[in-house]
This record gives structure tokens, C-alpha cells and sequence, in this order.
């Protein structure tokens, strides 16, 4: 399965594509995109080094479909406010609640993420499970289960995870580095290019008729993270997993998890683990899928736009139609 193509949009990297709201359930200011009010309830959650901008060229389409697509940016990251307190995944997903429950008033939500957002969708899913009716899982950690997943492949290449391990451990000393707003630009950039995160190709083709570039691309995705203070805190997740006084309270994600959960993998990503589509199959039951896109890498909302949302429309099929 693929959609990776040689072409883009010029709404795909413009900030203003969609109106910006923001709200403040939890006392921290909130920035989310809502377009598609009165569909089904959607909530896209992005991962790191990512904003809601991940999510640009499937907004439309899904709210075309029938969904109410709520897409916000985690406390710390994008047009979000950087938090007193802690930045790991169970006050995402506190956050998150707040905000599409509470704030929005939504039930029976259908989630979807990858990346660090993979985490907050299935700590949402198991610590509010009568809120959460599906996901949708992509290029994401997971728990292991030594047993279950014994002879796959669980280790990601270990020249990929150096970043893992500074931003865990010397996150200050490596925001002291990153200390000009190129710098850390820079820096985010190779995620997206040098890392091999993403299939080749996918940040760096040029725009239809030459309309726009490879560094615009990047510049797009980037541009969020050239203050030092966001910077910092979005490294708040990878401090979590080494320290527990990095840790709010302790994370709900667990194996098995039987919320009903639509798999899908970009597999020219080097980070996740080389076998993830199996590993997924262990944790989540009752699944669909797994299905493995072509030319797709770690960025599955940017680089496979038309699998995710073909493949969100055909797993929520019923849900759709019961609402029209």
C-alpha cells in the first residue's frame, strides 16, 4: 500500500491553512485545529519532533468524510503553552481528555497517532476506556511482552537511538547547545532528512511545477521548534522513560490492550522497531490489519496521507454512515 508522490500542495505548508483555537481545561493554554464540527468524533495526536502541522494534508480530507477532526499540539510543542510541570505521556493524555471531553464535550472518540503520540493514545485508551471507542496506530512504541514477541526483531538500529539517549539524559546540556534559533533548527531538520526517519524522497521532492522546494518543507515542519523553551520542554517525554522524578504518575500503556485498534506501518522507518507491525499484532487483539505501506517512512500522516485517511474511513465505516 502506498500514496508517496513527487508532489505537494501549497496548503500543505502554509500556517494558515486552518483556524487556530485554543482553551485552557487544565489551566494551560491549548492550541488545537477543529474542522468537520457534528462528524465523528477524531482525535489526531502528533509525535515528536512534530506539531498538529504533521496532520496538514489530511485535515481536509477526513472532515470531507464525515469526521469532527480535532488536531491540538501537546503542552509544550507548536502554539501550545510550555507547562509548569511535567511534559510525559500520562499529562498528555490528562491534557487531551480536558480538552476533547471536558472542554468539547465529545464521547466515543476514535483516536489516532504515532510516534510520541502513539503512547498517549494508548494510555488515553486504557485510563478513559469507556471514552474511547477505536484507534489507529502508526510507527509507535509499544510495551513488550517477552514471551509473545520472543524471535522478532524488537531492537531498532542502534546508531538511530543516540538522540534517544541525550535528550533522556543531558537534556539541558543538550539545550545548551541548541542555543540559537538555527541551531535548533538545524537539529530538528535531520529528523525529518539525515536520520532516514523518513523514505527518501518524502521532505525533500519539489512542489508540482517548481512552486516550492525541499527546505520549505523542512522550514514548514521546523520552524515550531526554534524556541529554546519549547525545545526543551518536548524533551520532557525522553527524560520520562530514564527518570522517574521526570514522571507525573505512571503510564496505563500495557499488553494486551483490547481497545479495537487499525494497524498500519511505514516501513522505510530506521527508529521504530524493524518488526513493529508484529509486535502491534501482540498488543492489541483485536486488531485490524497489520498493513504495511510502501514508501512510507516514520511521518505516516505527511508521507502516506491518502492510506491513512482511506484506511481511517474504511475502519470507522459504520460509524460514518450511522451519522449522515
Amino acid at each position: 500500500m502506498s500514496d508517496h508522490g513527487g508532489s505537494h500542495d501549497p496548503a500543505d505548508i502554509d500556517p494558515h491553512r486552518f483556524a487556530v483555537h485554543t482553551a485552557s481545561p487544565r489551566g494551560l493554554r491549548q492550541a488545537y485545529v477543529r474542522e468537520g464540527m457534528g462528524g465523528v468524533p477524531l482525535l489526531l495526536v502528533h509525535g515528536w519532533p512534530e506539531t498538529k502541522r504533521i496532520y496538514w494534508k489530511v485535515i481536509a480530507p477526513l472532515a470531507d468524510a464525515g469526521f469532527d477532526v480535532i488536531v491540538p499540539d501537546l503542552r509544550g510543542f507548536g502554539d501550545s503553552d510550555v507547562a509548569t510541570g511535567f511534559h510525559d505521556v500520562p499529562a498528555h493524555s490528562r491534557d487531551l481528555y480536558a480538552l476533547v471531553h471536558d472542554h468539547l464535550g465529545l464521547d466515543r472518540i476514535v483516536l489516532c497517532g504515532g510516534d510520541l503520540g502513539g503512547p498517549v493514545i494508548q494510555d488515553m485508551s486504557l485510563r478513559f476506556p469507556q471514552w474511547v471507542d477505536r484507534m489507529v496506530l502508526f510507527n509507535s512504541p509499544l510495551p513488550f511482552d517477552k514471551e509473545q514477541m520472543a524471535g522478532m526483531a524488537t531492537r531498532p538500529a542502534t546508531e538511530a537511538s543516540d538522540y534517544f539517549v541525550r535528550q533522556g539524559t543531558d537534556p539541558d546540556g543538550l539545550a545548551a547547545e541548541l542555543d540559537t534559533p538555527e541551531k535548533r533548527r538545524r537539529y530538528i531538520a535531520t529528523f525529518y532528512t539525515s536520520r532516514f526517519w523518513a523514505h527518501p524522497g518524502a521532505f525533500t521532492v519539489r512542489g508540482s511545477g517548481g512552486r516550492f522546494g525541499a527546505s520549505e518543507v523542512v522550514d514548514f515542519h521546523t520552524e515550531p521548534f526554534a524556541d529554546g523553551k519549547k525545545l526543551r520542554a518536548s524533551f520532557g517525554g525522553y527524560e520520562s522513560t530514564f527518570s522517574g522524578a521526570a514522571r507525573s504518575e505512571p503510564t496505563t500503556m500495557a499488553t494486551p490492550n483490547f481497545t479495537r485498534c487499525l494497524i498500519l506501518f511505514g516501513t522505510s522507518d530506521h527508529v521504530i522497531y524493524p518488526e513493529y507491525d508484529r509486535m502491534a499484532a501482540v498488543v492489541f487483539p483485536k486488531h485490524v490489519g497489520p498493513f504495511l505501506l510502501r514508501d512510507c517512512g516514520h511521518f505516516v500522516p505527511w508521507e502516506a496521507p491518502h492510506a491513512l485517511v482511506s484506511g481511517l474511513v474504511a475502519f470507522c465505516g459504520d460509524r460514518l454512515a450511522a451519522s449522515r
